[in-house]
């Protein structure tokens, strides 16, 4: 089974949470009555482009996250859901939008060091935001980039899929849409599914060439009162990677050559001088 620091209800791997007067994890709901409301998500769409940045290859993911809020007479929720998000190791330029507003955020792992959360290739940090006054049916949209981890000799990353908060008898189906744009050369391309850290189950997919990148497609389907396949884990080979060089490196080998021609010329002309 999964171990994570926090075991609340997860908002798409975002944990639900609150917090004591010292500043510690309680594991309490998102408001101070301990109401907190079902949540329903039967569809995500999760795209990621895996390019090259400085020789390095690295993943930007876009997650599309359309959440709705069922029905429930016992339950006064007040419209705020205090969420943290993992990311993997590196992340860089995170984005979180509610609709076409973009929320702040803080780095939750620096200010509680402790609060990790477990995945199959290693523990994660996480970020910590305030969705506010929601609606019923709302957007999510989250931004980041990170650098891939190499296993072995191969690429991989993984999808930290938490959508059992999502499943219930009013909404019992999740389907999770991923898109991953290869811009770069891969071969040996697998898929898993990860429930623990050493089951990791093939998942089947389609691949695509869209002129140089390679576009490949997964479907993830989970149900309510039935085992979940887990996270998603993508792993591949690289052929012949060029790095991508600085952009100044051209300009100097273009200034090196001139000088080069230059020189040699010089010398030439002195040679003839003294020849003649």
């Amino acid at each position: 089974m999964k171990k994570t620091s926090l075991t609340l209800p997860l908002i798409l791997a975002l944990l639900i949470l609150g917090f004591t007067q010292s500043g510690d994890i309680s594991f309490v709901s998102a408001n101070p009555d301990g109401s907190f409301p079902n949540l329903s998500m039967p569809i995500e769409h999760v795209n990621y482009t895996i390019t090259t940045i400085n020789g390095s290859l690295w993943a930007k993911i876009d997650g599309n996250y359309p959440i709705g809020i069922l029905e429930q007479s016992d339950c006064s929720f007040n419209g705020n859901l205090p969420m943290v998000y993992p990311m993997p190791p590196g992340t860089t330029n995170i984005h979180v939008y509610l609709g076409d507003q973009e929320l702040s955020w803080t780095n939750y792992t620096q200010d509680y060091p402790d609060s990790m959360h477990h995945t199959a290739i290693g523990d994660w940090g996480m970020i910590f935001c305030m969705l506010t006054n929601v609606s019923d049916s709302f957007l999510l949209k989250i931004h980041y980039e990170h650098p891939l981890q190499t296993i072995n000799g191969s690429y991989l990353f993984l999808y930290d899929l938490n959508i059992s908060p999502y499943l219930s008898e009013q909404s019992s189906n999740s389907t999770c849409f991923y898109t991953i744009r290869m811009e770069t050369n891969a071969t040996n391309i697998k898929a898993y599914t990860t429930v623990t850290d050493t089951q990791w189950n093939p998942i089947q997919y389609t691949n695509t060439q869209e002129g140089t990148t390679q576009v490949i497609s997964i479907a993830e389907h989970s149900e309510y009162n039935k085992p979940l396949p887990g996270d998603l884990v993508v792993e591949f080979s690289g052929v012949n990677q060029v790095p991508e060089l600085p952009f100044w490196i051209l300009p100097s080998l273009m200034a090196g050559l001139i000088l080069f021609i230059v020189v040699c010329n010089r010398k030439r002309f002195l040679k003839i001088e003294e020849n003649s």
